[in-house]
């Protein structure tokens, strides 16, 4: 079971690419809703307030991803989904990568377009920091004080993360575990007496 995720935590640099005058500048950006990839856009718009073409693809999402390629009044698909392509090619998620035109003089055909969006979609990959993370799930646990040693022994055993703990009439913990290891961790604690455990949607 893969359990693993490759993304991005801060932008990227900025990238520029120049083809028979036309320049594109590459941005890379974590998203993790429309709202984001709308931040991000209304930013560069108004950095770059003369250039005309603001092309972008994100995907969003671990296990069942979603994705938007935006040509924004370039040829159809000749220059969002060269953009998505790259984020394909470099396995990557909750990105937005958005590469602004400058227009040079010379028109550059649909297949020069193709080829200049995915080349600065490309350098954008290759300036930013890619890392791997984990998929994780999460558990509440609720427990009678009476049961703490045993909650926190197999926490300290397993190297459990601890999301949030309240401690009232009785103790209700919030923890994360890695995807793969999720069926063991919730089995030990639901063979543990009188601890209630459930996973979090």
């Amino acid at each position: 079971m893969k359990d693993t995720y490759n993304t991005i935590i801060k932008p990227s640099k900025e990238t520029i690419f120049k083809k028979k005058g036309s320049k594109f500048y590459g941005y890379a950006y974590p998203v993790f809703s429309e709202d984001d990839v709308k931040n991000y856009l209304s930013i560069l718009k108004k950095e770059h307030h003369t250039a005309r073409h603001f092309c972008y693809a994100y995907q969003i999402g671990i296990e069942k991803p979603k994705f938007r390629a935006n040509d924004d009044g370039e040829p159809n698909n000749s220059a969002g989904m060269p953009i998505y392509g790259q984020i394909q090619s470099f396995d990557v998620t909750n990105i937005l990568i958005v590469v602004v035109r400058y227009f040079g003089g010379t028109k550059l055909g649909v297949g020069g377009l193709i080829s200049a969006y995915k080349k600065s979609a490309q350098l954008t990959l290759e300036a930013s920091d890619i890392i791997e993370k984990t998929i994780e799930e999460q558990f509440q646990l609720k427990f009678d004080y009476d049961k703490m040693n045993a909650v926190q022994r197999i926490i300290k055993e397993e190297s459990i993360d601890i999301v949030s703990q309240k401690l009232e009439i009785d103790c209700t913990y919030i923890i994360s575990v890695r995807k793969k290891e999720a069926d063991i961790i919730f089995n030990i604690f639901d063979d543990l007496f009188k601890v209630d455990v459930k996973k979090i949607q």
